[in-house]
């Protein structure tokens, strides 16, 4: 996505000023880098109003279950979050969520949660990818973690704005455990 961004902000560059008389090679490649060939190749696919596919996202506490499918594809993605460190652990986050700034400090400075969230959208865009162009209706989703309170919440937030920023598609986003949580 940035780096469709990128692109674009050179096409807009390039339309303004010229680099053909003094670098015709140089500018020859910019050229060729914002075409729409290459262009379409890093453009993802956007959801429209008349897009079909909803997708749930979870966060959820495995001392409760998985969470269920009322579709009829019999579930989605479990990402298990139990392998990032637990800021409820700590006095300071026990109370609070992955809705709070201070654990989504936490988990942004103190685990490896980017990294870990990084490699859950590259297999998930490919699945919402796929399910766009065949107008498939729904995928799920779910983060689970030990308490369904910091890890997966966080996780399930960052994944639904992930989803809507780069595909403008639906989300539904539930915290499955949100009414156990001391406040």
């Amino acid at each position: 996505m940035i780096f469709t961004l990128g692109l674009r902000n050179l096409k807009s560059f390039l339309e303004v000023y010229t680099l053909d008389k003094d670098t015709p090679v140089f500018a020859g490649i910019l050229k060729w880098m914002v075409g729409d060939d290459v262009l379409s190749r890093f453009t993802p696919t956007q959801a429209t109003e008349k897009t079909p596919l909803v997708i749930t996202i979870n966060s959820f506490s495995y001392k409760n279950g998985l969470p269920s499918d009322a579709s009829e594809n019999g579930g989605g993605f479990i990402f298990d979050m139990r392998g990032i460190l637990n800021p409820g652990r700590f006095d300071d986050y026990k109370k609070l969520s992955g809705l709070d700034k201070p654990v989504q400090d936490f988990l942004e400075q103190k685990t490896k949660m980017n990294t870990f969230l990084n490699s859950v959208w590259d297999l998930i865009d490919i699945t919402v990818e796929n399910y766009l162009s065949r107008d498939f209706e729904s995928l799920q989703i779910n983060f689970g973690c030990t308490g369904g309170q910091h890890r997966s919440v966080f996780a399930a937030e960052q994944t639904a704005r992930h989803l809507k920023n780069k595909y403008k598609v639906k989300v539904v986003l539930a915290h499955t455990n949100q009414t156990n949580w001391v406040k």
